[in-house]
């Protein structure tokens, strides 16, 4: 709150508010490093992981001409989008959403792109052992971890990666601001060219409040995560339980391959997902078709269709999301709700 108030001075001025500035980015910074097991000199700091994405990816790409670059297809679209401009491979994914090892790329010097944690389904990939495996063949490895920090141990240097996108709204810090963690061997070029801020990785007058936040929300996060985990675990069984005995039929996402404990993705034969998202937001929740930052697509998801899911079944799919102070009344409630809502659709549809 601070840096939202009386202290406003700019980063980058060698006058005492702008000292007492530096001083604050540069604890966040620690912080940040810290939670990630990754030196504070390697975190660069961006509006947020879409920019983090984009760095990593064109970045490295206009540093190493003609370097091939491959990303999972199951990739955020700030991943898959610029993968698109700059012709990436595919590297492909199974029935549950988990990265084939021999679909990785092989080119020595090539640049492989693979969500640790799968913003939609929840799935965990195995990301130190897929690195090893890239870096055997003279690759190099970037993962978009946005949705694993916070879920998961999230550990920069045991993963064996050169390069990590992180984002702070997923830890509880404040949306518009991310980060992407570097090797100090990588170079890239940077995308937001001026006064050479960041190391002259990422220009532009820092957003101080934002990113005291991400560091303080990273710093509490690394002592609470495990056990919001474990209550979140507790409450996506109860959910996922529950929904198979209010229903006849529902089809659960990737449940037979490890996941985050927060993120739930089903699906009911004959019900839409859009329908069921807009009677669910009337009836009090919040849920979602697929990726919050992809609301407005009205194609079935990517990430199911990739694993194989029929595009009737992709299309009814929905997400839900479990926070910290979710409860289990809630989750009840919206058990409650989805058959409910499932029963009324499926009149209708009949009735059609």
């Amino acid at each position: 709150m601070p840096y939202l108030s009386g202290q406003y001075g700019n980063a980058s001025s060698r006058h005492y508010e702008g000292r007492m500035a530096k001083q604050a980015i540069e604890l966040a910074r620690e912080q940040l490093a810290a939670a990630v097991n990754a030196h504070p000199s390697q975190v660069i700091f961006t509006s947020g992981g879409t920019e983090a994405n984009n760095l990593a990816l064109k970045g490295f790409q206009q540093m190493h001409a003609g370097a091939h670059i491959a990303c999972s297809r199951i990739e955020h679209a700030s991943i898959m989008v610029p993968a698109k401009s700059l012709k990436a491979g595919e590297i492909a994914v199974n029935a549950q959403g988990r990265v084939e090892i021999d679909s990785l790329p092989k080119e020595n010097g090539a640049l492989a792109s693979i969500m640790a944690v799968n913003n939609e389904t929840g799935v965990i990939q195995d990301i130190k052992a897929l690195a090893e495996r890239v870096r055997h063949s003279g690759g190099v490895v970037h993962t978009d971890a946005v949705q694993a920090l916070g879920k998961v141990e999230v550990d920069f240097a045991a993963w064996g990666v050169q390069m990590m996108s992180l984002s702070g709204h997923k830890i509880y810090g404040p949306k518009g601001v991310g980060a992407l963690v570097v090797d100090k061997a990588i170079s890239l070029y940077p995308q937001l060219q001026g006064g050479g801020h960041e190391k002259g990785r990422r220009s532009g007058t820092e957003n101080v409040a934002a990113i005291v936040g991400f560091g303080a929300a990273a710093e509490m996060m690394a002592g609470e995560w495990p056990a919001r985990m474990k209550r979140s675990m507790q409450l996506r069984d109860r959910l996922e339980q529950n929904l198979n005995k209010s229903m006849d039929e529902v089809c659960i996402f990737s449940q037979e391959t490890e996941r985050v404990a927060n993120t739930s993705m089903f699906s009911i034969p004959g019900i839409d997902g859009e329908a069921m998202l807009m009677a669910l937001d009337e009836a009090g929740f919040a849920v979602s078709s697929g990726s919050a930052c992809d609301s407005k697509s009205i194609e079935p998801s990517h990430v199911l269709m990739a694993m194989g899911i029929d595009e009737p079944t992709a299309r009814g799919a929905i997400r839900v999301s479990l926070g910290k102070d979710s409860t289990e009344q809630q989750v009840d409630d919206l058990v409650g709700a989805v058959s409910q809502v499932a029963k009324k659709l499926g009149k209708l549809a009949a009735a059609w």
